[in-house]
Protein backbone atom coordinates (compact mmCIF):
# COMPACT_ATOMS: atom_id res chain seq x y z
CA UNK A 1 0.00 0.00 0.00
CA UNK A 2 0.95 3.76 -0.38
CA UNK A 3 2.35 5.79 2.49
CA UNK A 4 1.27 9.09 3.38
CA UNK A 5 3.55 11.90 1.54
CA UNK A 6 1.83 15.30 2.51
CA UNK A 7 -1.61 15.80 3.15
CA UNK A 8 -4.03 18.51 0.85
CA UNK A 9 -7.06 18.69 2.96
CA UNK A 10 -9.65 17.17 5.30
CA UNK A 11 -10.29 14.74 3.18
CA UNK A 12 -7.67 14.17 0.28
CA UNK A 13 -4.17 13.18 0.52
CA UNK A 14 -1.41 12.58 -1.99
CA UNK A 15 0.13 9.47 -1.28
CA UNK A 16 3.21 7.93 -2.58
CA UNK A 17 3.44 4.35 -3.38
CA UNK A 18 6.12 2.64 -1.34
CA UNK A 19 7.21 0.42 -3.79
CA UNK A 20 7.12 2.55 -6.81
CA UNK A 21 7.68 6.29 -5.51
CA UNK A 22 7.52 8.00 -9.55
CA UNK A 23 3.94 6.94 -8.88
CA UNK A 24 1.39 9.01 -6.57
CA UNK A 25 -1.92 8.47 -5.50
CA UNK A 26 -4.49 10.60 -4.81
CA UNK A 27 -6.02 9.34 -2.23
CA UNK A 28 -10.04 10.12 -1.58
CA UNK A 29 -11.29 9.33 2.18
CA UNK A 30 -14.30 10.96 3.23
CA UNK A 31 -16.50 8.30 4.71
CA UNK A 32 -18.56 6.42 4.10
CA UNK A 33 -19.10 6.68 0.51
CA UNK A 34 -16.82 9.52 -0.45
CA UNK A 35 -19.30 12.03 -1.81
CA UNK A 36 -17.86 14.75 -3.34
CA UNK A 37 -19.65 17.91 -1.63
CA UNK A 38 -17.70 21.29 -2.35
CA UNK A 39 -14.78 21.15 -0.01
CA UNK A 40 -13.71 17.87 -1.34
CA UNK A 41 -13.94 19.16 -4.66
CA UNK A 42 -11.72 21.83 -4.12
CA UNK A 43 -9.07 19.32 -2.53
CA UNK A 44 -8.65 17.20 -5.47
CA UNK A 45 -8.58 20.42 -7.41
CA UNK A 46 -5.52 21.29 -5.25
CA UNK A 47 -4.37 17.62 -5.42
CA UNK A 48 -3.80 17.31 -9.17
CA UNK A 49 -2.32 20.85 -9.16
CA UNK A 50 0.43 19.26 -6.83
CA UNK A 51 1.28 16.31 -8.37
CA UNK A 52 0.95 17.48 -12.44
CA UNK A 53 3.45 20.46 -11.05
CA UNK A 54 5.83 17.72 -9.31
CA UNK A 55 8.80 16.47 -11.47
CA UNK A 56 9.30 13.29 -9.26
CA UNK A 57 5.93 12.74 -9.91
CA UNK A 58 5.65 10.54 -13.35
CA UNK A 59 2.25 8.84 -13.12
CA UNK A 60 -0.83 8.79 -11.32
CA UNK A 61 -3.24 6.64 -9.40
CA UNK A 62 -6.58 8.19 -8.17
CA UNK A 63 -8.18 5.89 -5.45
CA UNK A 64 -10.81 6.05 -2.93
CA UNK A 65 -10.19 2.90 -0.82
CA UNK A 66 -10.59 -0.67 -0.51
CA UNK A 67 -14.59 0.12 0.14
CA UNK A 68 -15.65 2.81 -2.67
CA UNK A 69 -14.34 4.80 -4.74
CA UNK A 70 -17.11 7.51 -4.80
CA UNK A 71 -20.53 7.30 -5.02
CA UNK A 72 -21.31 10.90 -6.35
CA UNK A 73 -21.72 14.29 -5.37
CA UNK A 74 -23.25 15.59 -1.57
CA UNK A 75 -26.95 15.50 -2.78
CA UNK A 76 -27.84 16.99 0.85
CA UNK A 77 -25.63 19.82 -0.31
CA UNK A 78 -27.16 20.30 -3.28
CA UNK A 79 -31.28 19.27 -2.74
CA UNK A 80 -32.17 22.98 -2.27
CA UNK A 81 -29.92 25.22 -4.34
CA UNK A 82 -31.34 26.96 -6.90
CA UNK A 83 -30.28 28.16 -10.59
CA UNK A 84 -27.91 30.91 -9.53
CA UNK A 85 -26.50 28.68 -6.87
CA UNK A 86 -25.97 25.85 -8.85
CA UNK A 87 -24.67 27.84 -11.83
CA UNK A 88 -21.77 28.58 -9.70
CA UNK A 89 -21.49 25.45 -7.71
CA UNK A 90 -21.69 23.71 -10.92
CA UNK A 91 -18.22 25.44 -12.28
CA UNK A 92 -16.32 24.72 -8.99
CA UNK A 93 -17.45 21.04 -9.84
CA UNK A 94 -16.59 20.74 -13.27
CA UNK A 95 -13.47 22.71 -12.84
CA UNK A 96 -11.88 20.47 -9.92
CA UNK A 97 -12.85 16.98 -11.82
CA UNK A 98 -10.95 18.76 -15.65
CA UNK A 99 -8.21 19.74 -13.25
CA UNK A 100 -7.47 16.02 -12.83
CA UNK A 101 -7.91 15.41 -16.69
CA UNK A 102 -5.72 17.93 -17.56
CA UNK A 103 -2.72 15.82 -14.83
CA UNK A 104 0.21 15.94 -17.93
CA UNK A 105 1.28 12.67 -16.65
CA UNK A 106 -0.47 9.09 -17.10
CA UNK A 107 -3.28 9.12 -14.56
CA UNK A 108 -5.41 5.56 -13.39
CA UNK A 109 -8.45 5.36 -11.56
CA UNK A 110 -8.51 2.56 -9.20
CA UNK A 111 -12.63 1.88 -8.62
CA UNK A 112 -13.93 -0.23 -5.59
CA UNK A 113 -17.35 -0.85 -4.50
CA UNK A 114 -19.53 2.44 -6.36
CA UNK A 115 -18.17 4.68 -8.79
CA UNK A 116 -21.67 6.77 -9.40
CA UNK A 117 -22.73 10.10 -10.69
CA UNK A 118 -19.84 12.27 -9.94
CA UNK A 119 -17.60 9.53 -8.74
CA UNK A 120 -17.99 7.98 -12.43
CA UNK A 121 -17.27 11.12 -13.91
CA UNK A 122 -13.98 12.08 -11.72
CA UNK A 123 -12.85 7.94 -13.25
CA UNK A 124 -13.96 9.48 -16.62
CA UNK A 125 -10.95 12.17 -16.13
CA UNK A 126 -8.13 9.71 -15.67
CA UNK A 127 -6.58 7.79 -18.84
CA UNK A 128 -7.55 4.66 -17.59
CA UNK A 129 -9.79 2.57 -15.33
CA UNK A 130 -9.27 -0.41 -13.51
CA UNK A 131 -12.65 -1.46 -11.21
CA UNK A 132 -13.11 -4.34 -9.02
CA UNK A 133 -15.17 -7.19 -10.72
CA UNK A 134 -17.91 -6.45 -7.97
CA UNK A 135 -17.78 -2.78 -8.39
CA UNK A 136 -20.85 -0.85 -9.46
CA UNK A 137 -21.12 1.91 -11.94
CA UNK A 138 -23.49 4.21 -13.30
CA UNK A 139 -24.85 7.82 -13.98
CA UNK A 140 -27.94 8.03 -11.84
CA UNK A 141 -28.78 11.65 -12.20
CA UNK A 142 -31.22 11.52 -14.13
CA UNK A 143 -33.49 9.29 -11.21
CA UNK A 144 -33.10 12.89 -9.44
CA UNK A 145 -34.63 15.27 -12.19
CA UNK A 146 -31.14 16.49 -13.53
CA UNK A 147 -28.51 15.44 -16.04
CA UNK A 148 -24.78 14.40 -14.91
CA UNK A 149 -23.36 17.96 -14.84
CA UNK A 150 -19.43 17.53 -14.24
CA UNK A 151 -18.48 16.06 -17.65
CA UNK A 152 -20.44 13.12 -17.80
CA UNK A 153 -22.83 13.68 -21.16
CA UNK A 154 -19.48 14.73 -22.99
CA UNK A 155 -16.74 12.75 -21.31
CA UNK A 156 -18.60 9.72 -21.73
CA UNK A 157 -19.54 9.51 -25.07
CA UNK A 158 -16.00 10.19 -26.40
CA UNK A 159 -15.31 6.69 -24.64
CA UNK A 160 -18.02 4.38 -24.74
CA UNK A 161 -20.30 5.71 -28.19
CA UNK A 162 -23.00 8.07 -27.85
CA UNK A 163 -25.79 5.78 -28.09
CA UNK A 164 -24.51 3.46 -25.10
CA UNK A 165 -23.66 6.47 -23.06
CA UNK A 166 -27.36 8.09 -23.81
CA UNK A 167 -28.27 4.47 -22.23
CA UNK A 168 -27.02 4.98 -19.12
CA UNK A 169 -27.86 8.43 -19.07
CA UNK A 170 -31.42 7.91 -20.18
CA UNK A 171 -32.08 5.22 -17.91
CA UNK A 172 -29.24 6.46 -14.73
CA UNK A 173 -29.17 1.97 -14.40
CA UNK A 174 -25.85 0.90 -13.07
CA UNK A 175 -23.48 -1.27 -14.71
CA UNK A 176 -21.13 -4.33 -13.44
CA UNK A 177 -17.71 -4.73 -14.43
CA UNK A 178 -18.49 -7.61 -16.50
CA UNK A 179 -20.54 -4.65 -18.80
CA UNK A 180 -18.10 -2.09 -18.08
CA UNK A 181 -15.39 -3.91 -19.56
CA UNK A 182 -17.21 -5.20 -22.32
CA UNK A 183 -18.03 -1.74 -23.34
CA UNK A 184 -14.76 0.11 -23.04
CA UNK A 185 -15.84 2.03 -20.01
CA UNK A 186 -13.26 0.15 -18.08
CA UNK A 187 -9.94 -1.19 -19.03
CA UNK A 188 -9.45 -4.10 -16.59
CA UNK A 189 -11.99 -5.85 -14.06
CA UNK A 190 -10.02 -7.53 -11.47
CA UNK A 191 -10.73 -8.75 -7.65
CA UNK A 192 -11.17 -6.12 -5.44
CA UNK A 193 -8.49 -6.73 -3.58
CA UNK A 194 -6.18 -6.40 -6.44
CA UNK A 195 -7.35 -2.92 -7.53
CA UNK A 196 -4.96 -0.90 -5.89
CA UNK A 197 -1.58 -3.09 -6.68
CA UNK A 198 -3.25 -3.29 -10.46
CA UNK A 199 -3.70 0.62 -10.73
CA UNK A 200 -0.48 1.02 -9.03
CA UNK A 201 1.86 -1.60 -11.70
CA UNK A 202 -0.23 -0.01 -14.94
CA UNK A 203 0.99 3.39 -13.57
CA UNK A 204 4.78 2.29 -12.99
CA UNK A 205 4.47 0.69 -16.34
CA UNK A 206 4.43 4.17 -17.53
CA UNK A 207 6.50 5.95 -15.29
CA UNK A 208 9.75 4.99 -16.86
CA UNK A 209 9.33 6.05 -20.01
CA UNK A 210 10.19 9.70 -21.26
CA UNK A 211 7.89 12.28 -18.88
CA UNK A 212 8.10 14.87 -21.78
CA UNK A 213 6.87 12.80 -24.91
CA UNK A 214 4.20 11.19 -22.70
CA UNK A 215 2.70 14.90 -21.61
CA UNK A 216 3.13 15.26 -25.46
CA UNK A 217 1.22 12.20 -26.15
CA UNK A 218 -1.86 12.61 -23.78
CA UNK A 219 -2.19 16.39 -24.94
CA UNK A 220 -1.83 15.24 -28.76
CA UNK A 221 -4.80 12.81 -28.32
CA UNK A 222 -6.97 14.83 -26.21
CA UNK A 223 -6.71 17.61 -28.11
CA UNK A 224 -6.77 15.90 -31.29
CA UNK A 225 -10.03 14.48 -29.99
CA UNK A 226 -11.64 18.00 -30.02
CA UNK A 227 -11.30 18.81 -33.27
CA UNK A 228 -11.59 17.47 -36.94
CA UNK A 229 -8.50 15.29 -38.23
CA UNK A 230 -6.44 18.06 -40.00
CA UNK A 231 -6.19 20.37 -37.37
CA UNK A 232 -5.65 17.26 -35.13
CA UNK A 233 -2.65 16.30 -36.98
CA UNK A 234 -1.05 19.61 -36.91
CA UNK A 235 -1.39 19.06 -33.13
CA UNK A 236 0.26 15.99 -33.64
CA UNK A 237 2.96 17.49 -35.98
CA UNK A 238 4.17 20.20 -33.86
CA UNK A 239 4.55 18.08 -30.27
CA UNK A 240 6.12 15.41 -32.90
CA UNK A 241 8.74 17.74 -34.04
CA UNK A 242 8.98 19.92 -30.57
CA UNK A 243 10.19 16.97 -28.82
CA UNK A 244 13.55 17.32 -30.86
CA UNK A 245 14.26 19.65 -29.12
CA UNK A 246 14.61 17.22 -25.91
CA UNK A 247 17.45 15.39 -24.29
CA UNK A 248 15.24 12.23 -24.10
CA UNK A 249 14.84 12.31 -27.91
CA UNK A 250 18.88 12.27 -28.30
CA UNK A 251 19.19 9.23 -25.73
CA UNK A 252 16.50 7.49 -27.00
CA UNK A 253 18.06 7.90 -30.83
CA UNK A 254 21.31 7.41 -29.93
CA UNK A 255 20.18 4.32 -27.83
CA UNK A 256 18.27 2.58 -30.42
CA UNK A 257 21.08 3.11 -32.71
CA UNK A 258 24.30 1.90 -30.39
CA UNK A 259 22.27 -0.82 -28.67
CA UNK A 260 18.83 -1.73 -30.16
CA UNK A 261 14.98 -0.80 -28.90
CA UNK A 262 14.21 -0.52 -25.50
CA UNK A 263 17.50 0.19 -23.54
CA UNK A 264 17.47 3.97 -22.99
CA UNK A 265 17.23 5.48 -20.30
CA UNK A 266 15.42 8.89 -19.99
CA UNK A 267 15.90 11.66 -17.64
CA UNK A 268 12.43 13.46 -18.41
CA UNK A 269 14.26 16.78 -19.97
Amino acid sequence: MASVDEAVGEFVRVERDRDNPSVAVIRLDRPKMNALDARMQREIRAAAQRVGADDGVRAVVVYGGERVFAAGADVKEMAEMGFADMADHSRVLQGSLTEVAHIPKPVVAAITGFALGGGLELALCADFRVSAEDARLGQPEIRLGVIPGAGGTQRLPRLIGPARAKDLIFTGRQVAAEEALSIGLVDAAVPAAEVYDYAVAMAASYADGPALALRAAKQAVDGGLETDIATGLEIERMHFSGLFATEDQKAGMRSFVEEGPGKARFSGR
